[in-house]
Order: C-alpha cells, then sequence, then structure tokens
C-alpha cells in the first residue's frame, strides 16, 4: 500500500482521536501506550483511502486527451456499426444474400468491440514510465509491412501511412523520446479512415441494387476492407 499523510485525510484523523481518548480516558492507559496505537490507526486509515481513490489514467495530459479523443472517435464508430448491422438484418432477406449479410455482420461486430481495445490500450499506457518499447513497435511495423503486398487500393494505402508512422514513432523511441501520443494520433487516423469505409457500407445498402450481382460485389469488397481496417487497428492496440 501507499505511504499517505493522516493530515490529508480528516477522517484517519478523527479515528486516531477517539483511540487516543478511549485509551486514555476509558481504559485508563498510558499516554505512552496509546499514542503509538493512535498514530497506527490514522497512518493505516489514511493508507487505506488513498489506495482507494482512483488512479488518474495517465500523468500525460497530453496523452490523456488523444486517448479520451480516440475513444469517443472508437464509441462512435462501434455505435454506428451496431447500427448498421441492424439495418442490414432488415435489408438483407434474400436468400442468396445470406452470405453478404454475414460478412457485413462479421465486420460490424469487429467495430463494436473498439472501445474495450481502447480501454486496454489506456491501462497499458498508464503511467509515466509506460513508454513505448522499440522492440514492440518494431513487430507492429514487421506486421505491416508483410500485409502490404497481399493488400490493394485504400486498404494498401493506409497499411503504407501506418507504417510511415510506426518507423517515426520508432525514431523517436530510439531517441528516448514518448512516443504514446504519435501512436495514438496513428490510432485515430486508422478509426476515421474506417469510420469513411463504413458510410460507404451504409450508402451502399440503402441505395444499391442488391440482387444485381455487381453492386452486391462491390457492398462485399467495403466489408472486406472495413474488416481489414479492424485488423490494422488490432494490430496498433496490441502491444
Amino acid at each position: 500500500m501507499k505511504l499517505a499523510n493522516p493530515l490529508l485525510y480528516p477522517v484517519s484523523v478523527l479515528a486516531g482521536a477517539v483511540v487516543l481518548v478511549a485509551g486514555v480516558r476509558l481504559a485508563n492507559l498510558p499516554s505512552w501506550v496509546v499514542l503509538p496505537m493512535a498514530a497506527a490507526v490514522a497512518t493505516g486509515g489514511a493508507m487505506a483511502q488513498k489506495n482507494s481513490e482512483p488512479v488518474p489514467i495517465l500523468e500525460n495530459p497530453a496523452l490523456d486527451q488523444e486517448l479520451t479523443s480516440a475513444r469517443l472517435q472508437a464509441t462512435n464508430l462501434a455505435a454506428k456499426a451496431n447500427s448498421l448491422r441492424q439495418e442490414a438484418s432488415r435489408l438483407l432477406t434474400e436468400a442468396t444474400q445470406m452470405d453478404l449479410l454475414v460478412m457485413v455482420q462479421s465486420a460490424c461486430d469487429r467495430a463494436v468491440e473498439l472501445p474495450a481495445k481502447i480501454d486496454q490500450l489506456t491501462r497499458r499506457m498508464h503511467g509515466a514510465d509506460s513508454l513505448l518499447a522499440v522492440e514492440d513497435l518494431q513487430q507492429q511495423l514487421s506486421e505491416v509491412t508483410t500485409r502490404i503486398p497481399a493488400s490493394s487500393g485504400v486498404a494498401r494505402d493506409q497499411l503504407n501511412r501506418l507504417a510511415d508512422s510506426l518507423r517515426h514513432n520508432i525514431q523517436l523511441a530510439r531517441q528516448g523520446e514518448d512516443a504514446r501520443q504519435a501512436q495514438v494520433l496513428s490510432l485515430s487516423t486508422l478509426i476515421l479512415d474506417s469510420a469513411g469505409v463504413l458510410q460507404g457500407m451504409q450508402n451502399q445498402i440503402r441505395t444499391a441494387n442488391l440482387t444485381d450481382a455487381s453492386q452486391a460485389e462491390e457492398l462485399r469488397s467495403l466489408s472486406n476492407e472495413f474488416s481489414l481496417f479492424q485488423e490494422h487497428i488490432g494490430l496498433m492496440v496490441s502491444k
């Protein structure tokens, strides 16, 4: 438990005073016996109160603000994904559309999990000493660069930008600087980009003739792209 100054916790001081008065006046104990007991009660109570206080999320206000912003973006994305999931269930009812429905629902389910992932990231980044390790960033960069050759279109462009961000963060970490804020900014960019893809999926579901094979394929492509973005976000929030 953390040491605490009893003077900062009036309730603990009061408890120590009660022990002192009760010991001297009621139990007739000598003061040299009661004083250490009262001090121990006051100090112990202060320590218990201090340890029950909520710990600040981060000691870096700028990083705290970026994480709060990312959490809000993730929450908004999750809400929109959940809404799209329900809308897809209402509109994709043909037997030939079931595989498309499952694909859209699966992509949306991954987005709904995003706020919890941001919370896990926040806990890992707790404290001034929780700086990003070069090895962790290099592992993320290795996974990103491995995925680039197999990707295309917007997803490939995003992976290239993500790789550039990771290289920058690695340079910061090697220089002994805090790369956490830059990492969270990169994460926020990914969330915003994936929100754009989600909007495209919603527009397609609402306006396209999904009985037409080519238009259904466009929605399938957007769903795949959205799932890839969620994978990229997963890379950013992993150790």
